[in-house]
């Protein structure tokens, strides 16, 4: 495998080829656009034989694999093969029932989302460096500064971060437009950290964000679907997940899921066990029921 990831996690190969898909070149992405259409056939064919499918060189799918992450076609194939053993077993386990659980019953639009959502989840894992997120914690956890910067979609997750972060004592801002962004990452230090979200990890306005903090000697952590985005090349630590939601057609706005995911895991790692935290959060909820005009009950003698 490459070196800084592990192996796919049973029914991740999928998101794990398309985290990467975007950075390879047109032949490699005729061959991994192959094992994402037809994982059955891959899985029992000869380098000879996806050649022909595929119309490259043997040179390209071995450059592939590589480039996919994988030792080589060998390992590709073992992988693919695990996944569709797993895959037909969920598939056994469901099949013949609908969504209320009755035998026969069509499923209903809501609950295929569902279905799909869960199913890819399961697999958004493939893509992340677990690594990476334990140095992340560690870098939150001890930053004097935090700044959370995303535009476009990836906005709410970063507000909803942010919000979830001042609620438990840590002081964190995510300014709304981009000319407070680059501002205040103008701001940072090398004891702050910069949390860049991006789905596609392109956002030019994110990136010069991100830079900025860099160029201050910030700790940069940049959340994204994409395992060679330009987030991701340029963070000191990448959070990648997520590239699996990015392959249904009919353009559900769902692809913030996993990550709003990994930032509560993010969330619930720096501010886990701690009994400050736990005061910040009494305080907080104090304060949101004198806003609603409650009185907090008085504590059971």
């Amino acid at each position: 495998m490459n070196p800084y990831k592990a192996e796919p996690p049973l029914g991740g190969s999928r998101a794990h080829i398309m985290s990467i898909f975007p950075s390879l070149v047109p032949s490699e992405q005729r061959v991994a656009q192959f094992c994402l259409d037809s994982p059955e056939s891959v899985a029992t064919m000869s380098v000879a034989d996806l050649v022909a499918a595929t119309g490259t060189s043997p040179a390209t799918i071995v450059r592939a694999c590589k480039r996919m992450g994988f030792d080589g076609f060998q390992h590709l194939r073992q992988v693919l093969l695990r996944d569709l053993g797993a895959a037909a077993r969920d598939n056994a386990d469901q099949e013949g029932w609908g969504a209320t659980g009755t035998p026969g019953t069509p499923e209903h639009l809501i609950s295929g989302i569902f279905s799909r959502a869960s199913h890819d989840i399961r697999g958004a894992l493939a893509s992340l460096d677990f690594e990476s997120f334990g140095a992340a914690v560690d870098a939150v956890r001890s930053a004097k500064r935090l700044l959370v910067v995303a535009n476009g979609a990836s906005l709410a997750p970063a507000k909803s971060l942010a919000l979830r972060f001042l609620g438990s004592g840590v002081i964190c801002e995510a300014p709304d437009d981009v000319v407070s962004q680059h501002i205040t990452a103008k701001l940072l230090g090398p004891d702050d950290v910069c949390i860049a979200i991006s789905d596609s990890g392109l956002n030019g306005f994110t990136l010069g964000g991100a830079r900025i903090a860099l160029e201050k000697g910030a700790t940069v952590i940049g959340v994204t679907s994409y395992a060679r985005s330009t987030l991701a090349e340029i963070s000191t630590h990448a959070l990648v997940a997520g590239a699996e939601f990015h392959y249904w057609q009919d353009q559900l706005p769902i692809g913030n899921i996993v990550q709003m995911l990994v930032l509560s895991a993010l969330h619930a790692g720096v501010t886990g066990d701690s009994p400050e935290v736990d005061q910040a959060r009494s305080a907080v909820f104090e304060e949101v029921l004198h806003i609603i005009g409650e009185e907090p009950e008085p504590p059971a003698v």
